[in-house]
């Protein structure tokens, strides 16, 4: 497996990635509810991806294996985790680990100490035995709870 930055032909795939990922892993979440299926897909289209790999401060990465997209995640420079979705015939198979360790990377490359991120209830006890922490309350956004978490990054742990 291989861990790359995003470019703008893989936009379908890594958006089919994203969205089934969500469909049919985040179950959790959105409990099947259309309308917040339908709010959190929103933004989860070709064009919009292309728009996310040319912003200025912020990295996509994919896990790609024999030329397929296996996972997606982005971090901005700030060291805001953004995406970590991966394709429900990958999961417990290691890859989702390897991008994150990949998104601190290039967080700690960026000059960032610190990586933040809000969790889905699906992803929470993923980032948490890895050593995120929950920072405050969940809030409430397109009809699913976040969990607000960050950790502490340096060298050794990468």
């Amino acid at each position: 497996m291989e861990i790359r930055t995003a470019v703008e032909e893989d936009a379908s795939d890594a958006c089919r990635v994203i969205r089934r990922s969500i469909t049919e892993l985040c179950i959790s979440d959105h409990q099947n509810d259309p309308v917040t299926l339908t709010s959190w897909l929103s933004n989860k289209t070709p064009e919009i991806f292309v728009s996310w790999i040319k912003q200025p401060n912020n990295s996509v990465l994919v896990a790609v294996d024999g030329g397929i997209i296996l996972a997606v995640g982005s971090v901005t420079d700030a060291g805001e985790i953004n995406l970590n979705y991966v394709a429900p015939e990958a999961r417990f198979r290691g890859v989702s680990e390897e991008l994150l360790e990949a998104l601190e990377a290039r967080a700690l490359q960026r000059g960032n100490v610190r990586c933040t991120l809000t969790s889905t209830e699906t992803a929470r006890r993923f980032y948490r035995d890895r050593g995120y922490v929950e920072d405050e309350a969940s809030v409430k956004k397109a009809g699913i709870f976040g969990y607000p978490m960050s950790k502490s990054l340096t060298a050794k742990r990468l």
